[in-house]
């Protein structure tokens, strides 16, 4: 038997903040009261600290197996540990990209034996592996991920009659990349055409354009809409495409939802001339309008989860010119940071911040037992102290990587504790790497 008490901390949870204790046994919640008197193994004093349920990223890259040189399970679920994540799903464009049920086992497998956070992965579909997509189990595999446009590792999905397939006949839900290809590629044409090889990273939301967004993203919902496909479109990065989902229904009843990242809520078309390739993602950062929109979109309810698609590549790739650099940056250890500093300025609300990063992802993937501060669940709690800030540095970032787009950024927060599956697995810069994180589970 193994007991943790939690004393006097500011609870966030369902809309709410209140002062209490928690007490966990056997990596659940077994008691939340104002005041708990009874032995533990180890008392925790939460006095002035926040508890966040865990944040439960829907779409992270670990790069494992295969691209191993620029991040691998261990080490990112390491620094999202510290990042207050105590759960990812994984996408499938690793090498070899994850096409059959063999090759996801194999990704569990790794994960079972090196996560310190909880995991879960995504089956990957192809223009040729319908019957392997299929096969995927919805009780204890996140979705089955398409890529409507290509990104690094291409996957894409192009051919219309086996899209439709997927849509029709998929036994669960489909996260889906949404950039039309032909949109890109007409304007990587347009803008090779006039500037060569000197094309400069502040043409990326332009070649990969807001219209490429819009036209995939609704063809999406459209498909959905005709087969009632339970889909869930990623990084929504533009305005437009907010207008695309639906914040009537409650969440639970929803047969489409959508997910915001933090960089498109934080950066926008100006920081390029400083941050150049660093941030260089597909979809593009867009426009500061973008970025407003798309924040009152996840603040209004039309997008229902707030991610990272946590995505490292070295400092040699990054540094490439603008046609060579991959896109894709790593998020995990600081998202929680940056959500916290975006209360500090008050454009959201703690609250919400739960409601996004954890009860939202339980509901929208029907995780059993996670994402709420409840007896009886598991316990991936996370304490946060809002007023000790932290300058994010080379020296004190995890990332495999070794760089982060948030350098020389100082955070107003720290996370001060996090607990995956009702372990202690890191307290103040210490990780207690013996215990490993658990596979999801879903109701479904």
């Amino acid at each position: 038997m193994n007991t943790i008490l939690i004393k006097a901390a500011s609870i966030v949870n369902e809309g709410q903040i209140v002062i209490a204790d928690v007490l966990i046994k056997d990596g659940f919640i077994e008691k939340i009261a104002p005041n708990i008197n009874q032995p533990a193994d180890q008392e925790i004093n939460a006095e002035g600290l926040h508890l966040f349920p865990g944040m439960i990223d829907d779409q992270v890259h670990f790069r494992e197996p295969g691209l191993t040189h620029k991040a691998d399970i261990f080490s990112e679920s390491m620094a999202a540990v510290a990042g207050g994540i105590t759960s990812f799903m994984e996408m499938p464009n690793t090498v070899p990209n994850t096409l059959t049920q063999e090759l996801l086992n194999d990704k569990y497998k790794i994960a079972s034996e090196v996560s310190l956070a909880n995991y879960s992965f995504f089956m990957g579909a192809s223009n040729d592996n319908l019957e392997e997509v299929l096969k995927t189990d919805p009780s204890n595999v996140c979705g089955i991920k398409v890529f409507m446009g290509s990104s690094t590792g291409n996957m894409l999905v192009d051919n219309e009659k086996v899209l439709e397939n997927i849509f029709k006949e998929a036994p669960m839900l489909v996260a889906t990349h949404c950039e039309d290809e032909q949109t890109i590629r007409a304007n990587m044409a347009l803008y090779k055409e006039k500037y060569g090889d000197n094309i400069t990273i502040d043409m990326h939301p332009l070649i990969r354009s807001a219209e490429a967004c819009y036209k995939s993203s609704s063809m999406a919902v459209e498909l959905a809409k005709k087969y009632n496909t339970r889909l869930h479109i990623l990084h929504i990065s533009t305005a437009r495409e907010v207008a695309l989902f639906d914040n009537a229904t409650l969440l639970k009843d929803k047969r489409i939802t959508a997910e915001a990242c933090v960089h498109h809520l934080w950066f926008d078309d100006q920081d390029y001339a400083t941050k150049g390739n660093w941030i260089k993602w597909n979809p593009a950062v867009k426009t500061a309008d973008d970025r407003s929109g798309i924040l009152k979109g996840v603040l209004d309810g039309h997008i229902d989860i707030i991610a990272t698609d946590h995505a490292p590549h070295t400092i040699e790739e990054k540094e490439q010119p603008y046609l060579q650099a991959p896109s894709g940056g790593p998020l995990v250890q600081h998202a929680l940071s940056a959500l916290l500093e975006m209360y500090h300025q008050n454009k959201i609300s703690l609250e919400q911040i739960a409601e996004k990063t954890a009860h939202n992802v339980a509901t929208c993937f029907n995780i059993d037992k996670r994402g709420f501060i409840r007896e009886g669940y598991w316990a991936d709690l996370v304490l946060v102290n809002l007023n000790d800030p932290v300058k994010v540095t080379r020296a004190n970032i995890l990332y495999k990587c070794g760089w982060s787009p948030f350098e020389g950024q100082t955070f107003k927060s720290e996370i001060t504790h996090t607990f995956i599956s009702g372990n202690l697995a890191y307290q103040k810069g210490k990780f207690m790497t013996n215990e490993i994180g658990k596979r999801l589970a879903f109701n479904r």
